[in-house]
C-alpha cells in the first residue's frame, strides 16, 4: 500500500519529533540533587545508580574525630556532566572520579562534583571523597524526639541511621530505593571492636589500631549501615538450622541483659524463615549497646542494633525486619508501614507460635484499646507525613490491616502471601500497591474497601 504525500509528510514530521525527543533525553546534563521523595526531596541523588561503597573509617572515640575514604562505584542512568552526593557536616578535602581529581562545591548538605569529562549512559564510574571531622547525631521529631546517626558512647560510638542520617558519617546517595553491596574497613584503638554489616573478612592491627573488614555481599540501603565500636563480648556460633550467628553484648550492662540474645536470636531467625522464607542474608546477630538515650532499637542489616536491654519481642520484632524492610525495602518513605506494621504483626505471630495469644486476640485487644475518638485512628497509615512516620499507628495499625487481611483471605492465601512478597520483591524496592496486587493475585479477591478502610482513611474502621 502506498502512502499518500501528506502521510508520508507526518511521518517524518513524527519521526523528527521522536528523534529530537532521543537527542535531548541523552544530551548530557547534571543528575538531580534528590529522587523526589515527598518526606525527603534532596535524599538520594539522581542520574546513577549506586553498585559498591566502599568504605575506610578510622574513629577516634576520645575526640570523637571521624576521618574516613568512601569509594563509591556507580552506573551512569544519564550522560552526566555532574552529579551530587549526600554528605552532613564533615568536611570534604579530596574528590576524585575514576581516579582524577575532580572539581566540587557544597550547598547544605549536598555535594555538587563535576568531573573532567562526561560520564557516559550505561557506564560504571568511580567517586572517591576524602573527608573528616567530627559526626554529629541528628535530633528532632521524627525518630520519637531521639538522637540518632553517629552517636558518641562512653567507649566508643553506636550507630543507627533511619531514616536519614547515614550521611552524618559517609557520602553516599541515602535513601533506600538506591542500594548498593559494601565492604566497611574500620580503624579504632586496640581493645575495641568494632562490629558492622554482614560477614567479618579479617581483623588486624595497625600501629595502635585494630582494622576490622566488614563485608555485606548483598544489596543495602544506607540507613542500615552501621560501624558500631566499643568493648563487646562476642560469641560466634550458627542457628540450628545452620545460619552463621554473630552478637556482640556491651559487658557494661551485666546482669540486666536477662534476655539470653543470642537464642532469641538463633531461634527467632529460624522460625521466620519458615514463615517469611528463606533467611535473605550471610549472617543473623544482634548488637546490644549501653546506650539507653537513644531510647530505641533498629534493623541493622544482618545484624540489629539494640541501644540497651530489649525484650524477646523487640528481637523477633527487629529479626523480621530483615526481610520487611532490610531485603524489601521501601520504594518511597511515605510507605514505611510495610516495614512497621509487618515487624508489628511479627511479634503478634510469635507470640500465636509460642501459644501465649492469637494474632486474632492481639488484633482485637489492640482495636478495643483505643477510642474511636483517639486521634491514633486520624493518622493516614499509607501516607503518615515526615515528623509521624514511626507514629504508634504506623505500627500497631499497620499490623491490624495485615491480621485483617488475614481474616478475609484465609490462612492458606495469607501464608503463601508472605514469602511470596519477600521472594517476588528480594533484596529490592517496593510500595503499597504493589503488595495490594499480590494480595489480590494470591487471594483471587477484590480487596480494595479492606486497605481503603486500614491504610487510607484518617478513621476507626468498623470491626
Amino acid at each position: 500500500m502506498a502512502l499518500s504525500r501528506s502521510a508520508r509528510l507526518g511521518a517524518l514530521v513524527a519521526a523528527a519529533a521522536s528523534f529530537l525527543a532521543i537527542a535531548a533525553s541523552s544530551a548530557p546534563g547534571p543528575g538531580a540533587e534528590g529522587i523526589g521523595d515527598s518526606y525527603f526531596p534532596q535524599l538520594g541523588n539522581g542520574g546513577f545508580d549506586a553498585r559498591h561503597y566502599n568504605l575506610d573509617v578510622a574513629y577516634d572515640p576520645a575526640g570523637g574525630r571521624l576521618d574516613g575514604r568512601t569509594t563509591l562505584t556507580a552506573r551512569a542512568t544519564q550522560n552526566l556532566t555532574s552529579f551530587d552526593l549526600d554528605l552532613q557536616k564533615l568536611e570534604v578535602s579530596r574528590i576524585e572520579v575514576n581516579g582524577r581529581r575532580a572539581a566540587f562545591t557544597r550547598k547544605g548538605d549536598e555535594i555538587r562534583i563535576t568531573p573532567r569529562g562526561v560520564l557516559p549512559r550505561g557506564r560504571n564510574f568511580t567517586v572517591a571523597v576524602t573527608y573528616g571531622g567530627i559526626p554529629q547525631p541528628l535530633s528532632g521529631p521524627i525518630v520519637f524526639g531521639s538522637q540518632y546517626g553517629w552517636m558518641k558512647t562512653d567507649d566508643g560510638v553506636f550507630v543507627a541511621c533511619e531514616p536519614n542520617a547515614a550521611s552524618t558519617w559517609f557520602p553516599s546517595s541515602d535513601h533506600p530505593s538506591d542500594k548498593a553491596t559494601y565492604d566497611i574497613r574500620i580503624k579504632a584503638p586496640k581493645g575495641l571492636t568494632a562490629v558492622s554489616n554482614g560477614r567479618l573478612v579479617s581483623t588486624y592491627d595497625q600501629g595502635g589500631r585494630t582494622v576490622t573488614h566488614w563485608r555485606e555481599s548483598r544489596p543495602m540501603a544506607t540507613y542500615l549501615a552501621t560501624a558500631t565500636i566499643g568493648k563487646f563480648d562476642v560469641r560466634t556460633g550458627r542457628t540450628p538450622s545452620g545460619i552463621p550467628i554473630y552478637v556482640a553484648i556491651d559487658p557494661a550492662l551485666g546482669n540486666a541483659n536477662r534476655v539470653d540474645v543470642y537464642a532469641v536470636t538463633a531461634e527467632a531467625t529460624d522460625y521466620w524463615s519458615k514463615v517469611f522464607g528463606p533467611y535473605p542474608f550471610e549472617e543473623t546477630g544482634a548488637i546490644v549497646d549501653n546506650m539507653p538515650e537513644a531510647g530505641f532499637s533498629l534493623e541493622v542489616q544482618s545484624k540489629p542494633a539494640y541501644s540497651a536491654v530489649r525484650s524477646e519481642t523487640t528481637i523477633v520484632h527487629e529479626l523480621a525486619h530483615q526481610w520487611f524492610g532490610d531485603s524489601v525495602s521501601v520504594e518511597r518513605w511515605k510507605d514505611i508501614w510495610l516495614n512497621e506494621g509487618f515487624a508489628t504483626y511479627a511479634q503478634w505471630l510469635w507470640a500465636e507460635h509460642k501459644g501465649t495469644r492469637s494474632a486474632h486476640d492481639s488484633f482485637v485487644a489492640a482495636y478495643n484499646s483505643i477510642p474511636a475518638a483517639n486521634t491514633f485512628w486520624q493518622l493516614k497509615v499509607a501516607d503518615p507525613q515526615r515528623d509521624t512516620m514511626f507514629a504508634d499507628a504506623v505500627y500497631e495499625r499497620g499490623a491490624m490491616t495485615l491480621q485483617a487481611l488475614r481474616e478475609r483471605i484465609g490462612d492458606p492465601a495469607f501464608f503463601r502471601l508472605l514469602p511470596a512478597w519477600t521472594k517476588l520483591h528480594r533484596y529490592g524496592n517496593a510500595d503499597t500497591a504493589d503488595f495490594i496486587r499480590l494480595a489480590e493475585k494470591i487471594s483471587g479477591q477484590q480487596l480494595d474497601d479492606l486497605f481503603q478502610q486500614w491504610l487510607y482513611t484518617g478513621a476507626r474502621p468498623t470491626l
